[in-house]
């Protein structure tokens, strides 16, 4: 089964604007600047919407949609029996970036495997989103440390009021520095934590899926993975299709942000799944992919 919603706003077929990433992503462009790095965002998801029922779409896509706090519940009819499904989005205006208020049903199109079904209510999203910060605190991130703390400070700080924010270290193994809170205290505390462990190796793929396994077993209806890392040696021994369905079942929806840097890609086997799943990732959990660079 397949959804796909379109939305159509005034002249505008579709409305783009910022996700996780994108915040992220322009925090750690600031930061950077003065240590030369470059950084790729690769898989940040244009578009940002689930279902919050597991029975029906496992990926929806959301076209009228992209990451942000502000939020719309859809309610749906997708059945002949008219059983109602709940879709969450979020709308921003793509120059302004500010968020589209007042849509009612007929903003949105909404099809189910090619039948259009009828949106039947629109209104503010209010229940919290879970958002898991992976990061790198691997060797290889050595040189960013510093600028990555002061990014992830402030893109914590924007998180105030999504929902529970949990931080967890990739170096060596997955590691909880913080675990899911809503308390802005704990979770800056979680970020002067993440210092680069000597003589260690990411394990992105194995985080991935432990995160996702976790999610799975929250009583959440909607939750986001940012994905921070750099292009350093892969530790885990997963194939990415594995670590794709666990992140299909933890439903989340993935954002990465990739720190390049000379001579930083690999091409064994370790790498080509760690890249799959950068790419793959974002696309199959929300959403076609945009790649940002700064030098």
């Amino acid at each position: 089964m397949s959804c796909h919603v379109v939305g159509e706003v005034g002249a505008m077929r579709s409305v783009y604007g910022q996700t996780f990433a994108g915040s992220l992503y322009r925090a750690c462009r600031a930061e950077a600047r003065s240590a030369k790095a470059d950084i790729l965002a690769l898989g940040c998801p244009m578009h940002l919407g689930r279902s919050s029922v597991r029975k029906m779409s496992r990926h929806p896509i959301v076209r009228l949609v992209a990451g942000g706090a502000f939020a719309l519940v859809i309610s749906v009819a997708l059945l002949a029996q008219s059983a109602e499904r709940v879709l969450y989005v979020s709308v921003w205006d793509d120059k302004t970036r500010a968020p589209i208020t007042g849509l009612g049903t007929d903003a949105f199109n909404v099809r189910e495997d090619g039948a259009r079904r009828e949106v039947l209510r629109v209104a503010p999203a209010t229940s919290p989103m879970s958002v898991a910060i992976l990061v790198d605190n691997s060797q290889g991130a050595t040189p960013t440390i510093a600028d990555l703390r002061k990014a992830l400070t402030g893109f914590v700080k924007s998180l105030d009021g999504i929902g529970p924010v949990a931080i967890v270290g990739m170096a060596d193994r997955p590691t909880i520095l913080r675990d899911y809170t809503t308390d802005q205290k704990q979770l800056l505390d979680g970020v002067q934590r993440v210092f680069a462990m000597p003589d260690s190796g990411a394990t992105l793929l194995d985080a991935v899926v432990e995160v996702s396994q976790g999610l799975a077993k929250r009583d959440t209806d909607r939750a986001a993975m940012v994905i921070v890392t750099t292009e350093n040696r892969e530790y885990s021994n997963r194939h990415y299709k594995d670590v794709l369905d666990a992140l299909a079942k933890g439903g989340a929806m993935m954002h990465a942000l990739v720190l390049t840097g000379p001579g930083g890609s690999q091409l064994n086997d370790e790498a080509r799944n760690r890249a799959s799943v950068l790419d793959l990732g974002p696309k199959a959990s929300g959403g076609p992919a945009r790649g940002q660079a700064v030098r």
